[in-house]
């Protein structure tokens, strides 16, 4: 905004680098550039400001698509003074003298030009296909019909004002469509969450399944060891049991065999010696007899000879030098 200093009948305006300002007198363009400072006289002097920067207004737009929905658009578009002396003829951009603001509102006149525009242009587009398109499509087609419109609308071209760049932040149906498009999508993600929690439990389920047979099978090898093992304490201690039969018998084989082998020893020598008394005569046998006989006993307390043992007993003496083999 320029600065005006009144002195009488003279004023001194001073404006910013980032200003253009235009002087009039008598209809003409007296002085016109940026940042100027000069002397006029208020009385016979009209002035106008225009800002040369660039300038930012909202995009708003509310339209219904082919199929009869309703969307809205927001977004901001960026607009500059191309030709500040064409845009001052034609938008009101004068100074109040006394205290250097505008005495209209251009910057509104311009910004609400823009917005019929923008409001054209967008609502052509909206209609030209249904929401789910409008939605898949994004708002960048949207951005380039814009942009190719007001770059080519010659009522900005006339007016001197040129557009910088559109963004757009949004393009969304109302609240209620955005909800029933929605849904296919949430229940398309709750079918697929309850996929996934059943494939979750059914896992969980296989697990425990192989846990339970994995359980199983290990009870089932142990009992498998525990029966080859019972079987084979069993088979070692029959086989011990045979052995040590095994062992008694041939022990008792070879204790029958050494008695046998004694006995028979006995037997052959009792033999030879009932051979040797076989050839005695009598009355040696009873000598050998009555001197056995004499040596198991102790005592002999009482000895009864009858005379016909003591006849009986001189006999044989009598007749034993005739029996006796010659030597």
């Amino acid at each position: 905004m320029a600065s005006i200093r009144s002195l009488g009948f003279l004023a001194q305006l001073r404006s910013d680098a980032s200003n253009h300002v235009i002087r009039y007198r008598n209809g003409k363009v007296r002085k016109s550039g940026r940042g100027l400072v000069f002397w006029f006289r208020p009385e016979t002097a009209s002035i106008a400001e225009l800002p040369m920067d660039d300038r930012e207004m909202t995009v708003f737009v509310k339209g219904r698509s082919q199929d009869f929905q309703s969307v809205a658009i927001q977004g901001a578009l960026t607009w500059r003074v191309a030709d500040p002396e064409r845009l001052a003829s034609r938008v009101d951009f004068s100074l109040s003298l006394a205290t250097g603001v505008h005495k209209a509102e251009p910057i509104q006149q311009i910004e609400t030009r823009l917005a019929g525009l923008v409001n054209q242009a967008a609502l052509q587009h909206l209609a030209q296909a249904p929401v789910r398109a409008l939605l898949d499509a994004g708002p960048e087609p949207l951005r380039h019909r814009l942009e190719a419109a007001l770059a080519s609308d010659p009522a900005l071209t006339d007016i001197g004002v040129a557009v910088g760049a559109i963004r757009l932040t949004n393009l969304a149906p109302s609240s209620e469509l955005e909800r029933a498009l929605q849904t296919p999508t949430f229940e398309t993600l709750q079918q697929k969450a309850d996929q996934a929690t059943f494939e979750r439990r059914a896992l969980a389920v296989e697990k425990e399944r192989a846990i339970a047979e994995n359980e199983l099978a290990n009870r089932t090898e142990l009992a498998r060891r525990e029966t080859l093992l019972i079987t084979q304490d069993s088979e070692n201690a029959r086989n011990r049991a045979t052995g040590l039969a095994e062992a008694q018998q041939i022990e008792a084989a070879a204790e029958a065999d050494r008695i046998r082998t004694i006995e028979s020893a006995k037997a052959e020598a009792e033999l030879a010696r009932m051979t040797i008394y076989r050839d005695l005569p009598p009355g040696v046998l009873m000598g050998l007899a009555a001197r056995e006989l004499a040596g198991k006993l102790e005592t002999i307390e009482h000895l009864n000879v009858t005379p016909d043992l003591l006849a009986t007993v001189l006999g044989e003496f009598r007749r034993a030098p005739a029996t006796l083999p010659a030597r």
